[in-house]
């Protein structure tokens, strides 16, 4: 479904992926789940595209949920992968970069999801960096957004006020709020990337796990 004019949202399972539609063809934000090329392919006939079109993919952090079709996308494509320098490390490892600390109710929770997650190395082709741009939506500028992982990227949008902010920002009863909880590497840093996020003023976040749309 088209969010945002050039923007289609691809929702699989608890997880959200996003294609960006430009004049030199595809950028995709996340590959979610593994089993998740189909619904990108579809999403992206629905632009009058197809996979040979696609030619960035950057991930915004290194969870299974996030790049766990990479390995048979990166197959399908020839598009280049872009992650943070600590991120590319797990994801070519195919492991998180960080370890969880679930408590409680969510350590069952955590165990249960985990056979979901579990994902195959991956090839990342470039190391992200903050500012670093890409030639979509006016200009996608890359966000250092740590916290929920040590090296977690955004991308921003100044022309449109759009952000594409992984996990960094979570949405809660339709509230943008910062990433928390026992898969939060590093809270404190994780409210400093909320905060310089929000500073923005954007006008649509989309996240990881949710979509806010300001009013």
């Amino acid at each position: 479904m088209e969010i945002y004019p050039g923007v289609v949202h691809i929702p699989q399972m608890f997880v959200n992926m996003y294609l960006v539609v430009g004049a030199q063809g595809l950028l995709l934000v996340d590959c979610g789940l593994k089993g998740s090329k189909g619904r990108i392919a579809d999403a992206a006939r629905q632009a009058g595209k197809s996979l040979a079109d696609l030619r960035t993919i950057v991930i915004t952090h290194a969870d299974g949920d996030h790049y766990g079709g990479l390995d048979d996308l990166q197959q399908a494509s020839r598009a280049a992968t872009w992650a943070a320098p600590a991120e590319a490390e797990a994801i070519r490892k195919g492991v998180s970069s960080r370890a969880l600390k679930p408590r409680g109710v969510y350590r069952l929770l955590y165990g249960l999801v985990a056979p979901v997650v579990k994902s195959k190395p991956g090839r990342i082709d470039s190391l992200l960096a903050e500012g670093q741009e890409f030639d979509f939506l006016g200009g996608l500028q890359a966000l250092a957004t740590p916290g929920h992982t040590p090296e977690h990227t955004s991308l921003w949008s100044p022309s449109t006020g759009v952000l594409f902010a992984g996990d960094s920002i979570q949405v809660a009863d339709g509230q943008p709020r910062p990433s928390g909880g026992g898969n939060t590497w590093d809270a404190a840093k994780a409210v400093e990337s909320f905060e310089r996020q929000m500073a923005l003023k954007p006008v649509l976040i989309l996240a990881g796990h949710g979509i806010w749309k300001a009013q």
